[in-house]
């Protein structure tokens, strides 16, 4: 018969309640608050705390404090990784993160479900599932991403969306739920190009 953990990891309804996720639980507490009581002074603790706590996380990740995750172990994250302040990861089912992937403050990564019936869902049955974020995409502020979801490479999500679908490459997307806006296209190039250029001469 399969453990409780294994019945989450593979999206199925599980019990949260069980003694190897709650030494999971325990131990991901334990290492987020040592992390949120670093100080800027303590740059090479913060990387070996999250060391600790990710599956796997790359080069030049930083995550501002006050972070939050339910077990840690379970998300993986590229090089360049960037979070502003609250970022929560529920990581339930699996999380992956790609390379150069920033969070503005407060963004919500839920794997976490509940059965939409009272019944069952009283009786303490939960399930997740996993959430993937390509290379390239920029998540602003106060941007909730729900169960299931994919994101693919070189997105802007506009802050304050809700989302709830999947995501292709290259788009601007916004709202609640979250919808594709428009394509990021040649033009986006150019006007940046333009600013940086602009940058330097000034």
């Amino acid at each position: 018969m399969r453990s409780e953990k294994e019945k989450m990891l593979s999206g199925d309804l599980y019990i949260a309640n069980d003694p190897e996720l709650r030494e999971d639980f325990k131990k991901a507490k334990e290492l987020v608050r040592e992390f949120n009581h670093t100080t800027e002074y303590q740059l090479d603790e913060r990387q070996r705390i999250i060391k600790s706590l990710f599956k796997k996380s790359g080069k030049g990740d930083y995550l501002e404090p006050p972070f939050y995750t339910d077990y840690g172990c379970n998300t993986e994250v590229g090089d360049n990784f960037y979070a502003n302040y609250e970022c929560i990861i529920l990581d339930i089912a699996n999380v992956k993160i790609g390379n150069n992937v920033f969070f503005g403050p407060r963004v919500g990564l839920y794997t976490a479900g509940h059965p939409i019936d009272a019944v069952i869902r009283g009786e303490a049955f939960e399930y997740g599932k996993p959430i993937t974020i390509g290379n390239d995409v920029w998540v602003g502020g106060n941007v909730v991403i729900n169960p299931g979801v994919t994101i693919g490479n070189n997105v802007v999500i506009g802050s304050g969306a809700i989302v709830t679908k999947d995501i292709p490459d290259n788009v601007i997307a916004v709202g609640n739920p979250c919808k594709v806006l428009r394509e990021i296209n040649d033009e986006d190039k150019k006007y940046w190009e333009l600013e940086k250029k602009r940058y330097y001469e000034n």
